[in-house]
This record gives structure tokens, sequence and C-alpha cells, in this order.
């Protein structure tokens, strides 16, 4: 098998989310000469294509939390194989599920995809409150602060998280973005946010391509 051949393999299996398939691939790939960052880019794209399927229906949440387990082993066989002094952090995340909420899968998945794809992110977990986004955005200084809620109850408290940050002098330095069921493109501007998605795989990737803008 060529290393083209062997770096579509990746792609098309990562595509399809075959787990082990996926794993062996790299291995292969790997033991042939093939560079780890040119396996990194054949599972990109296989993530891309996900990524479309997922918005086509296609797949759903139970395969994007299959997408970050097959990365974040494939990091680990990657890893030693990786330039260390080309290794980048793409930015700095700081994600959490605001107070009075327990609701923690799409955050979950989006923490997840994110570190796979070299994004630093601090995972606050579920409940977080105001003062500690805060604290957190002060201290950790992410490029993006990510606020989940899944209960209506509860996303008045990313608002309150948004003017606790102006308050503080540092809205200006983050980029917020906003998610949860009950929210939509029009609440999510009347609460201040920067940018919303609509589910976990629109997060990552609003995320990835504000990230690639600078």
């Amino acid at each position: 098998m060529t290393h083209r051949e062997s770096l579509l393999a990746i792609s098309k299996e990562m595509a399809d989310i075959n787990y082990e398939s996926t794993l062996n691939r790299c291995e292969e790939a790997l033991s042939e000469g093939v560079k780890a960052e040119d396996v990194v880019k054949a599972l990109a794209e296989g993530m891309r294509v996900i990524g479309e399927r997922f918005e086509a229906r296609e797949y759903f949440l139970s395969e994007l939390i299959m997408t970050g387990e097959i990365m974040r082993e494939a990091q680990v066989i990657l890893k030693p194989h990786l330039d260390i002094r080309q290794e980048k952090v793409l930015d700095r995340v700081v994600i959490g599920t605001v107070e009075g909420d327990l609701h923690d899968i799409g955050k979950n998945i989006v923490a997840s995809l994110l570190s796979s794809m070299g994004f630093e992110v601090t995972d606050l977990g579920v409940d977080v409150p105001v003062e500690k986004f805060v604290q957190a955005v002060r201290e950790v200084k992410p490029r993006f602060l990510g606020l989940s809620a899944l209960l209506r109850a509860t996303v008045p408290e990313m608002g309150r998280v948004i003017d606790a940050l102006k308050v503080a002098g540092l809205r200006s330095k983050v980029k917020v973005v906003v998610g949860g069921l009950p929210l939509n493109e029009e609440y999510a501007k009347r609460l201040g946010a920067d940018y919303y998605a609509q589910d976990a795989w629109k997060g990552v990737e609003t995320i990835r391509e504000e990230s690639r803008e600078h």
C-alpha cells in the first residue's frame, strides 16, 4: 500500500467511525514510514466528513462521543512520533455548564473534540457559578469561553456570566460561545454572546474556524 493509499484508508475508517480499524491503520501507516503529521491530517479529513454527516443527521451524539474516543487513542499512538518542537496549542478554551444545570453530554463532546484537535481545554464541569467562570478567564486567559445549558431556567445565567466579565474588565479579552437546547441565534445575541452553537459539532466548528482566522 502506498503512503497515499494508507492516508486515504485512515480518513475513510475515521469517517465511518470504525474504532479499531482507524487505530490499526494509524499504527500501520507509521510502521510504513508515513509522517505522523500526515496521519493527523488524514484523521482531520475524516472528522470533516463526520461533521458533514452529523449536520445531515446521518450521525448523532453517540457517534460524536465515539469520535472523541478514537481521537484520544490516536493521540497516544501519534505523540511519540510527532516533532515536539512543531507541536502548537491552537488556542485556550474554558468551558462549563452554568449554575443550576447538571447536563454535560454536549459540553463533554465539545471539550473532548477540541482537546483532540490541539486546543488547551479547561473544563470547569457542571453547575458552575458566575464567579468561577470569571476567575478562570482571569487566570487561564483563554481565547474562547464556552457556556452550556439545557434547562430554560438556567439560560439567564449565561447573561450573568457575560455581565460579570464586563464588570471585571475581561469581556473584550474572550470570545463567548453559548449552546443549549433552549437557545437560538436571537436569544444568544440578547445575552451578549459572540457566537451561538446549535449543537456540539457546531460549537467545535465555530471555535476551530474562528481560531484559524487569527
